[in-house]
């Protein structure tokens, strides 16, 4: 599945919201937004370029956990993009970074730590400025990814300690915040953005 494509109609809608209601922002805040758009967008190239690499190696649990971020990983590179735009910023322009992947084993090596840096220290920071500032847009934004972020690294760490024999599973991503379950999730509202959960998609 192009875990790219799946986000493409809300995008869209939300990036007509969000400048049609601009309004002057902070712009430390705003570079920290461009940052992690950066490397989100970065984070969803990446992970594809992993999926494929564990599908050769015989990983196939693995390169569905990879693209079930991917695609987290793609929302969250939307909200800050809007995030940036309700802010009264511009999006940065950047490159995608060259990709060289490792084995399965050595790419979830690598995953781990940067998940793990996300979670325990960007996005905590990027909140902490964000709050102080009372820029609402970036705090929500920041907000989705850094719950999800934490998802990520302990799915990754476990799939990880268990040298890539993971269990097979359905991953099941909220296409508004990036939440990531592994199967089909509860009827009712994702835990983090209260969207209905009816919408997630179901990542193969």
């Amino acid at each position: 599945m192009n875990t790219r494509g799946f986000l493409s109609v809300s995008a869209f809608s939300l990036l007509l919201t969000v400048c049609a209601r601009a309004q002057p922002g902070s712009i430390e805040t705003i570079t920290n937004l461009n940052t992690a758009h950066c490397g989100e967008a970065n984070a969803h190239h990446r992970y594809g370029v992993f999926a494929a690499t564990a599908d050769s190696e015989g990983f196939a649990q693995v390169a569905k956990l990879f693209r079930a971020a991917a695609a987290a990983e793609s929302t969250h590179e939307f909200t800050h993009m809007g995030a940036i735009l309700n802010l009264g910023g511009k999006v940065e322009s950047s490159e995608l970074d060259v990709v060289a992947p490792g084995t399965t084993l050595a790419n979830l090596k690598q995953v781990v730590a940067g998940e793990s840096f996300e979670r325990d220290t960007m996005y905590p920071g990027f909140l902490k400025l964000a709050e102080a500032e009372n820029a609402h847009e970036a705090i929500r934004s920041f907000g989705f990814a850094a719950v999800v972020e934490k998802q990520h690294a302990k799915l990754f760490g476990e799939a990880l300690a268990q040298a890539g024999k993971i269990p097979a599973v359905d991953y099941f991503v909220c296409p508004s915040c990036g939440e990531t379950t592994t199967g089909a999730p509860a009827k009712g509202k994702c835990p983090t953005c209260k969207n209905p959960t009816a919408k997630y998609v179901n990542i193969r």
